[in-house]
């Protein structure tokens, strides 16, 4: 199974549907009631509903997904009403079935949407079968799905860059080689965002003030800053940028700490902040690799929304 312990917790949504093709006097015989197995859509939709909880049994590399809301619908001779007709379907007669799901997770609810489409149409096609010959189960598919950190990128804007700052008088000296930078750099990359500028300063209260001010006079739309968030004597840069914020957005801090507490016990001693200056976003993260990682896995990409918004977009969507 792929590992889904990076990813932060979010609303997902999924639709799906499926068809079961019968004849026309199997549908009056469905209308009418007239079953040898009874109750034709209640039996299908239970057997959809259990069929969607057992999804991770199923199928090898599914994880277990918490079903926060599910449904099941049917209308009867739909086949003409799919969200994208084909002339096959267009041509056909039968009953659409649509599932929905709603799961706040690590990852998506398309796969128990699917199976429980898939297990309704099979319960109905086993109910039929002594009644019509002809049965065909088709048109199984996802019609959307929402969450996680693809919806966000398609949110953001495009074309975006940063400048990152480290902080720390070992790496300033030559003392250490620096890993966090190119942490921050892989995962912006990752999102579309171009680290334009960097620079290592020591853990200096002015050295560290001359940096950023001038990056925010110079408009740069993001500034990610590393190390000087803990509460060594030295451990300055949280202060500093605090001082330069004329909004902070409590937040983005707030998110990073939730995240990193879930992993370690030492997230909580964070004195991490993030805000605006001017049209600039500051965010300062940890000094430890891992550390960065992980807080940028809690915050990227929804954080680089802060773009339009300081930009005058509002919230959007």
């Amino acid at each position: 199974m792929n590992d889904i312990s990076e990813k932060p917790i979010s609303l997902r949504t999924a639709r799906a549907e499926a068809f079961l093709y019968c004849t026309p006097a199997t549908l009056d015989r469905v209308r009418a009631g007239d079953l040898p197995k009874g109750n034709f859509f209640d039996t299908a939709r239970a057997a959809g509903l259990l069929a969607a909880k057992q999804t991770q049994h199923l199928l090898p590399h599914c994880h277990p997904v918490p079903i926060d809301g599910f449904r099941l619908d049917f209308e009867i001779e739909a086949a003409a009403k799919t969200e994208t007709p084909t002339a096959t379907s267009q041509a056909r007669t039968g009953v659409r079935i649509l599932g929905e799901g709603r799961s706040v997770s690590r990852t998506g609810i398309e796969m128990e949407v699917l199976t429980a489409v898939s297990v309704a149409a099979l319960t109905m096609y086993d109910m039929l079968k002594p009644v019509d010959k002809n049965l065909e189960i088709g048109g199984i598919r996802l019609l959307t799905k929402s969450g996680g950190r693809s919806q966000q990128v398609a949110e953001r804007p495009a074309g975006l860059s940063a400048a990152v700052l480290i902080t720390s008088d070992r790496v300033s000296r030559g003392e250490a080689v620096d890993g966090s930078g190119p942490v921050i750099a892989e995962l912006l990359a990752a999102q579309g965002v171009e680290v334009t500028e960097s620079r290592v300063v020591p853990d200096d209260a002015e050295s560290i003030r001359a940096v950023l001010a001038g990056w925010i006079a110079a408009g740069v739309p993001f500034v990610f800053t590393s190390g000087g968030t803990g509460l060594g004597p030295r451990d300055v840069t949280a202060d500093v940028v605090r001082s330069l914020l004329e909004k902070e957005v409590p937040g983005i801090a707030e998110a990073m700490r939730r995240f990193g507490q879930d992993r370690t016990a030492f997230a909580m001693l964070s004195r991490s902040v993030a805000g605006s200056a001017g049209g600039t976003l500051l965010v300062t993260l940890p000094g430890s690799p891992r550390a960065v990682r992980e807080c940028l896995n809690a915050i990227l990409p929804g954080v680089l929304h802060a773009r339009a918004m300081l930009g005058g977009e509002g919230h959007g969507k």
